[in-house]
């Protein structure tokens, strides 16, 4: 991949105006003319549980329609048959055929919805931070020195991953739903709460909204008279599935200068990137946009969950990290796919996972060894699969905590009974007959 911009891909680019592709107007693309209508269906009923969006760059600079469905991006973007369990396939399937209501069709959904762990390792009941006994909508606080912000404005996405584990955002039901609206609520907390160092503005994705907007919740942090916040962290999928907002946009020279002004203020700027397949890695239009961010003092860090059908292989992740050093990017995390939403369809085992971890690592450079995993974000904290040795005569899988709502349990190793099946944490057992791990209450 060149990492040169030719004028006639900026020129290209400026054309670019994003349009959003939808359940309503998702068969109007030329290109699915080489799916069946037993496919185009299959999207149809699998996009009223699980959310669907994508966009005209995904469409035609992403996707190899010479490879459907077998294509990673479109796995990674269109809903397929396989995504929702049977029953409840045949459930929707069943009311689109007998031209149900909207609102038969919507309660049955939302009947489905719940059965798939909407909102894994606890994230409703055990993050939420108070003020005066008061929770605070929109925040989470799992680990000490990190707050998790989620601006109302930012929850939606350029387009929707289809293994997205923060799809109860974008489904209408609102009780599902956390998202904040007031700014100063985040200032006041952080301001009370010493112990917090960084700020991780996420979503759905906040670089959705106009920069003014962004700016609205990023000032009052920079204009706090407490120096606690060293580091500002915005999640997005943005230079995946839409770089232009960094090139192109309207307002993307704003943009720009917000993160130039956080980084002038003495604050780390990490922008965490999402990238799923080296595809994403591969135009021209993302060169440029990580190029401008680049410029501004801002570092981006890469992370993505290993999910079959789409990532599943050592090679795919060697290339991915190799081609995110070249960028100047730094490979951060390899996580489990988070046990929600059509994890079913992805999941891997634990032991494969590790496997196809170690593998990847051996093949690249210690630049690229900056990248943690496999991980999975548990109820307890970020658990990283380590090996699978044998101890004492018997063959385990070795794990320790990266983060952990406890920090002394932080980079303590434990051992689960070997398991090639398992793929999350409270699918292992303790190894050496012990009855529970040491985390686990009595």
């Amino acid at each position: 991949m060149s990492l040169f911009i030719s004028q006639d891909s900026i020129e290209q680019s400026e054309q670019q105006k994003y349009r959003a592709i939808t359940l309503n107007n998702f068969r109007k693309l030329p290109q699915l003319s080489n799916l069946s209508e037993k496919e185009k269906n299959a999207i149809d009923v699998v996009g009223r549980v699980l959310p669907f969006k994508t966009n005209n760059y995904v469409v035609n600079e992403l996707i190899d329609w010479e490879n459907i469905p077998n294509d990673p991006i479109f796995t990674l973007t269109f809903p397929q048959a396989e995504m929702l369990k049977e029953a409840h396939f045949a459930k929707i399937a069943t009311l689109l055929e007998k031209n149900a209501s909207a609102k038969e069709i919507q309660e049955k959904a939302n009947e489905i919805r719940l059965t798939l762990n909407p909102h894994p390792a606890g994230q409703l009941e055990h993050n939420v931070p108070e003020i005066n006994e008061v929770s605070l909508e929109g925040m989470q606080h799992k680990y000490k020195e990190t707050v998790l912000f989620f601006p109302s404005n930012g929850q939606t996405c350029h387009a929707y991953c289809t293994f997205c584990f923060r799809w109860p955002q974008f489904v209408g039901m609102d009780d599902l739903k956390f998202a904040a609206k007031q700014t100063q609520e985040l200032t006041t907390y952080v301001e009370q709460h010493s112990e917090v160092t960084d700020i991780l503005v996420t979503g759905g994705d906040p670089l959705v909204m106009k920069t003014s907007r962004l700016q609205g919740y990023i000032d009052p942090i920079l204009a706090s008279t407490q120096n606690n916040v060293s580091t500002i962290r915005i999640g997005t999928k943005a230079l995946g599935y839409w770089p232009y907002r960094f090139t192109t946009d309207d307002d993307a020279e704003d943009l720009l200068g917000l993160f130039k002004k956080i980084t002038d203020s003495g604050r780390h700027l990490s922008i965490m990137a999402h990238f799923n397949h080296p595809a994403e890695l591969s135009t021209p239009a993302v060169a440029e946009a990580i190029e401008k961010i680049q410029m501004t003092g801002a570092q981006i860090r890469t992370q993505s969950p290993l999910m079959r059908n789409i990532n599943d292989k050592a090679s795919v992740w060697s290339e991915m990290w190799r081609t995110q050093v070249q960028l100047g990017l730094i490979p951060y995390y390899m996580f489990v796919a988070r046990d929600t939403g059509a994890k079913h369809f992805f999941e891997i085992p634990l032991v494969e996972a590790y496997e196809i971890f170690r593998t990847a690592y051996s093949k690249v450079s210690g630049l690229a060894r900056t990248v943690r995993g496999p991980s999975m974000s548990a109820d307890p904290g970020k658990v990283a699969i380590t090996g699978t040795p044998e101890i004492r005569g018997q063959k385990v899988i070795s794990l320790q905590f990266l983060q952990a709502r406890n920090p002394d349990w932080v980079m303590k190793p434990f051992y689960a009974t070997y398991d090639e099946q398992a793929t999350w944490l409270d699918e292992l057992r303790p190894a050496f007959g012990e009855e529970r791990f040491f985390f686990e209450e009595n």
